[in-house]
């Protein structure tokens, strides 16, 4: 596994399996399976409603606690509760988390900021992160923190490689971790002719192809899937490495054009909505 350094000298694998709008039942599936055939990265969210499955498919596994590097979000709704990063930790059935993002910069957000770095100095989180800071936000957070964050989890892939974002992130060493990374499922990336003859030259898939230029980029990337030949193919992407041309190539296709637009109504839902979380 490849591995990226973070700013507080923490290591995180390149590639991680991601949980996203996965049920309970098939998070704890695709956690376990994935860890067992070489994954070391789970990312998960509160608003996710499958830590307690993720942690169930951490345990189940066959690896220690130590050999995995688990990822979560506290949601808006949380960013107030003084017990939000006990009871995570109780779901995920953890003493500590690897990463912990605060998830949209709604409601109280910096209040959500405040309780990862207590949780930070605590040991609870080994390294702390932001989710969806982009434009303003990012700006406000930079004038309020006390400790840098570790990382962003942002939508990325080669339409949409958050250029501006990243003069930011280089300036303190944010690592950057990729949502939609194969571009939400748009067919349109996945026939683009660079990745068709790049997938043909390598033996790869287009997808394999996108997903091993997140990690060229620097970007730790978390495809999910259900199923687990998805998952095995979305790992088997670090026996081939893209030249310098192929990237320049590759970069050409960013046209500042993503998939999700966020609205000021939507952070106001988000602040507003509570998860249902999973019962012990």
């Amino acid at each position: 596994m490849e591995m990226l350094t973070l700013n507080n000298g923490i290591k995180c694998p390149v590639i991680g399996i991601g949980t996203f709008m996965l049920a309970p039942e098939d998070a704890e599936n695709s956690v376990r399976e994935a860890l067992k055939m070489g994954y070391s990265l789970v990312d998960t969210a509160n608003a996710y409603v499958n830590e307690r499955a993720c942690g169930r498919g951490i345990r189940t596994s066959g690896l220690s606690r130590e050999e995995v590097f688990l990822s979560t979000k506290l949601w808006p709704s949380e960013y107030e509760n003084d017990n939000a990063v006990d009871e995570t930790l109780e779901r995920l059935g953890v003493d500590y988390v690897d990463l912990l993002y605060i998830h949209q910069p709604a409601g109280n957000w910096l209040a959500g900021y405040r309780q990862l770095e207590k949780a930070y100095k605590a040991g609870k989180a080994k390294a702390i992160g932001i989710s969806n800071f982009e434009g303003k936000y990012m700006a406000e957070l930079e004038k309020e923190w006390e400790i840098v964050p570790q990382f962003i989890q942002v939508e990325a892939h080669p339409y949409f490689t958050q250029s501006e974002l990243r003069k930011t992130l280089d300036k303190y060493g944010i690592r950057l971790m990729s949502w939609y990374p194969l571009g939400h499922g748009d067919k349109s990336l996945m026939n683009e002719p660079i990745f068709k003859s790049l997938g043909e030259k390598y033996g790869k898939s287009s997808a394999q192809v996108i997903l091993r230029w997140h990690t060229q980029m620097g970007f730790a990337v978390i495809p999910g899937s259900k199923n687990v030949d998805h998952i095995r193919d979305n790992l088997n992407i670090l026996d081939f490495t893209l030249t310098e041309d192929e990237m320049n190539e590759i970069a050409k296709l960013d046209n500042g054009v993503r998939y999700y637009h966020r609205t000021d109504e939507a952070l106001a839902g988000f602040a507003a909505w509570r998860p249902a979380f999973e019962q012990a």
